[in-house]
């Protein structure tokens, strides 16, 4: 029997089963008492004690053997790193880079020429953060294709490398590891920060990363924007220092997949995608069909697929706990029943994707077509997949140049103000009651026409 349930929306018991799943999704991003007083107590502590609470906390999670001199990532230790990467590797780190570049370069919105409303020149200017905070997660994977994801907008949005600070912390300490076991983060992280030329890389990480970024310690130095995924407790640190600092407005926690798939679509690639976002620890799949023949090929060939991995045991997990097969009626069904998800990634893997766009209102990423691998998002394609999840891409967007842009507006008055215009903001203000500001525009008016 297929780890992988399937839930068929005609029955009774299809629908629990679905409507149990869908909450489960939801949950990771809604409030949870554990995560937000966990985050409130580690960021607490950091603002009262700063670097020893970090040292404190990174020993408890990551290296036993943490010390405040670790905090900071000597930027030699970059540069060597970058010097004994491999060079295929390096020359695959530089395409993709470029790829974020370029496309977020595309869609840098730009100083419009002001526009000419009656006496008025209204315009709207675009002007980045001063600093930008990367958040990077740790674990058991080596996430340098976050940092790519992350810093890049914030460069391309007109943050100086040397104002972008990373924070990534060594891998989790296992439960089974000798208290003397050193750990670090990886040569490979450490050489992609050097390509970067970000300014300062921290190995630190959870909710005191947030929290030093926000307030600053004796060697953190604070920013203006924080951005970036990582677990549920990070993401509710995010919003607690909301206001101390900028941060992204978005719930980027756990991975997702929907996919939507017909008789067009190759079991195997549509099985490898789910399985991809699966081996996250952890990952949640979603298939989405109106065929029951599709289903039972795309079932089989995950379970065919499965040894295979090398995280068996994540993968199965999320198939068996975070994920389902959802059968409806129609293909109208599905494009519904994927907006009611409204997960991190979608992969329209049917015979018209395009027009099966213009049924989906909210997705983080859509892969269009069983041709394009979701992987070509994590890594290589151009925009971020620093994405919303837990259901938010119905209200919320990813990262991208947006994310470190301010937008401010611009009035002028060039040839002075109108008898009409200081008549009417006069009468506007002195029906609110604000009569101070109505003589605001009245004493305009001695320089204006009549």
């Amino acid at each position: 029997m297929s780890l992988l349930p399937v839930y068929d929306l005609s029955t009774a018991d299809g629908r629990a089963g679905y409507a149990a799943r869908l909450k489960r999704l939801q949950n990771t991003a809604q409030t949870d008492n554990r995560f937000a007083d966990a985050a409130d107590a580690n960021i607490e502590a950091v603002r009262q004690r700063g670097d020893d609470a970090i040292v404190e906390l990174e020993r408890k999670w990551t290296n036993p053997q943490f010390t405040k001199d670790r905090i900071r990532v000597d930027p030699q230790e970059l540069r060597d790193a970058l010097k004994q990467l491999d060079p295929k590797l390096r020359d695959a780190l530089r395409r993709s880079i470029d790829h974020v570049t370029r496309y977020q370069q595309h869609v840098k919105p730009s100083n419009q020429a002001p526009v000419r409303i009656d006496d008025a020149e209204l315009g709207l200017r675009c002007t980045p953060v001063d600093s930008a905070g990367c958040l990077v997660p740790g674990g058991s994977a080596v996430l340098f294709s976050t940092l790519i994801m992350i810093a890049v907008p914030a460069m391309v949005a007109g943050v100086k490398p040397d104002d972008v600070a990373v924070v990534h912390p060594a891998p989790y300490r296992k439960a089974d590891a000798s208290a003397d076991t050193p750990s670090d983060i990886s040569p490979i992280f450490k050489a992609v920060c050097a390509m970067l030329d970000v300014g300062r890389v921290y190995r630190i990480g959870g909710a005191q990363a947030v929290a030093a970024l926000a307030f600053g310690t004796e060697t953190v130095k604070p920013v203006g924007m924080i951005a970036g995924p990582g677990h549920p407790v990070v993401q509710h640190a995010k919003t607690l220092v909301a206001g101390v600092t900028g941060t992204d407005n978005g719930f980027y926690g756990p991975s997702e997949i929907v996919t939507l798939a017909d008789d067009t679509a190759d079991p195997r690639r549509v099985a490898a995608d789910l399985l991809a976002q699966a081996e996250h620890d952890p990952g949640k799949c979603f298939l989405v069909c109106w065929q029951r023949e599709v289903v039972e090929a795309i079932v089989e060939e995950v379970d065919r697929q499965l040894p295979q991995r090398s995280r068996t045991d994540a993968i199965s997990n999320a198939l068996r706990d975070e994920s389902c097969v959802v059968l409806v009626d129609s293909h109208d069904a599905a494009c519904d029943t994927a907006n009611e998800l409204a997960t991190e990634h979608l992969n329209l893997a049917v015979r018209e994707p395009q027009a099966t766009l213009e049924h989906i209102r909210h997705a983080g990423e859509v892969f269009l077509g069983d041709a394009t691998p979701v992987a070509a998002g994590d890594y290589y394609a151009g925009p971020s997949h620093c994405l919303p999840t837990g259901t938010t891409a119905r209200f919320t967007s990813g990262v991208s140049v947006y994310t470190f842009l301010k937008r401010t507006g611009t009035v002028a008055y060039p040839d002075g103000m109108s008898r009409q215009t200081i008549d009417d903001i006069a009468l506007l203000a002195d029906a609110e009651g604000l009569d101070a500001h109505a003589e605001s525009a009245r004493v305009r008016g001695a320089n204006s026409e009549v």
